[in-house]
């Protein structure tokens, strides 16, 4: 495999684009490989490096099929279900946590309030 070209950041030739540029265009790469590369450099670390696609071999977005709205809904339920308690917090639980607010952090009960 020979080298890819490599663009200063802010400086690549039209024609070629992130996948972030090709998905806001309704784009996917499409199995194409990487045209070239974006380099950003840093101060301290190594540079910040974007691939880039060629959008003349980019394909059209594949779109979402029923099936595939009703996994979608049903896997961003589970995120919401505590596995401690069972309930739908109402919200995605973090994943540094676990489970739901009040499980992870449960009021103390009056009895010891008061002593």
């Amino acid at each position: 495999m020979g080298m890819l070209p490599v663009y200063r950041w802010r400086l690549a030739p039209d024609g070629y684009a992130t996948r972030r540029q090709l998905r806001a265009r309704g784009l996917r790469p499409g199995g194409q490989p990487v045209a070239a590369q974006l380099e950003r450099p840093r101060r301290r670390r190594g540079p910040l490096v974007a691939y880039l696609y060629r959008i003349d071999l980019a394909r059209p977005v594949r779109p979402m099929t029923p099936a595939r709205w009703a996994a979608l809904a049903k896997a961003n339920a589970a995120r919401r279900i505590c596995p401690e308690c069972r309930r739908d917090a109402g919200y995605v639980i973090p994943p540094s946590l676990g489970m739901c607010t009040p499980c992870a952090f449960p009021e103390p009960s009056l009895e010891l309030r008061s002593a």
